[in-house]
């Protein structure tokens, strides 16, 4: 288990113990074609959300808020929402943990550990840094009252 300089694992760390204090459930015989199963749709799921956060980085750099971009946001916002509602734990580690890998990271294979395990905290201020751009996109796209007064004729 990693140390860190408080002594406590960040909430969203894969060495951290379940929330429900149980141990994981261990595969009677361990599995390694379907754990690199898991780890494969996970990877692909984990590419496909990455290009979203791009895509919609991008969009907020070059100013444009669209359609697109709303799309893209969602597939990040419901990803967030996953990984919050299951505890900070992706929920495909169970599933590894079921079928036999070792500490049920599902991200320990194909993504660098340092990544890995850091991922939400490298993740954070970009979520911030495109809200904001949005935001700035959407004030700058309002269309705003005009200052001038209309002279009546009589």
């Amino acid at each position: 288990m990693p140390a860190t300089p408080t002594g406590r694992l960040p909430p969203w760390s894969p060495w951290r113990p379940r929330p429900d204090g149980m141990p994981p459930a261990r595969a009677a015989r361990p599995r390694p074609a379907v754990v690199a199963a898991v780890k494969t749709v996970h990877t692909l799921a984990w590419v496909s959300i990455e290009s979203c956060v791009l895509y919609v980085l991008y969009a907020g750099l070059v100013g444009r808020t669209d359609k697109r971009v709303g799309i893209a946001g969602a597939i990040v916002a419901g990803e967030i929402l996953v990984f919050a509602g299951n505890g900070f734990r992706c929920p495909l580690t169970e599933l590894a943990e079921r079928y036999g890998a070792q500490r049920g990271s599902v991200t320990d294979i194909y993504l660098p550990k340092w990544f890995a395990h850091n991922m939400p905290a490298i993740h954070t201020p970009l979520l911030v840094l495109m809200t904001y751009l949005h935001a700035r996109n959407l004030r700058r796209q309002r269309p705003r009252p005009s200052t001038r007064r209309k002279c009546a004729l009589t």
